[in-house]
């Protein structure tokens, strides 16, 4: 059952949206340059504030973090790190062995497809900042 406690608990919108940036290893600058020329800088330090954020904006945002808006709308980071810590305990190893996972994946190459694109996400930044750069 679900704590009601956690049912009451409130998401923070922004707090999530920097949590997903940091992730992804983009800086607020860029976020910024990516939402338009309405944007800088302080303008995404202010929304990464809010607890609530405009599902407009918050549609953009997850659309150049290449993330669901879900995931930015919904992610609890204490209440993952509350069902981790509950589910593998280090004086329990019942419940690790108990674990039969057989994936039809490498993780190991999930990783690396991931770090792939993180890259040519990072990239695709820098060369948007240069053409900015040289604009100017």
């Amino acid at each position: 059952m679900i704590d009601t406690a956690m049912q009451n608990k409130k998401i923070h919108q922004g707090r999530n949206i920097k949590r997903f940036r940091e992730i992804l290893c983009i800086k607020q600058e860029a976020l910024a340059f990516e939402l338009g020329d309405d944007w800088n800088q302080k303008k995404i330090s202010l929304l990464e504030q809010k607890e609530i954020v405009e599902s407009d904006v918050l549609a953009q945002v997850a659309q150049i973090l290449k993330v669901p808006a879900e995931a930015i709308e919904n992610f609890d980071e204490e209440q993952a790190v509350n069902i981790i810590s509950n589910t593998f305990t280090s004086n329990d190893t019942s419940t690790l062995n108990a674990i039969n996972v057989q994936p039809t994946f490498n993780p190991l190459d999930k990783m690396v497809e991931l770090y792939e694109r993180m890259l040519k996400q990072q990239q695709e930044m820098i060369d948007k900042l240069e053409k900015l750069i040289q604009n100017k």
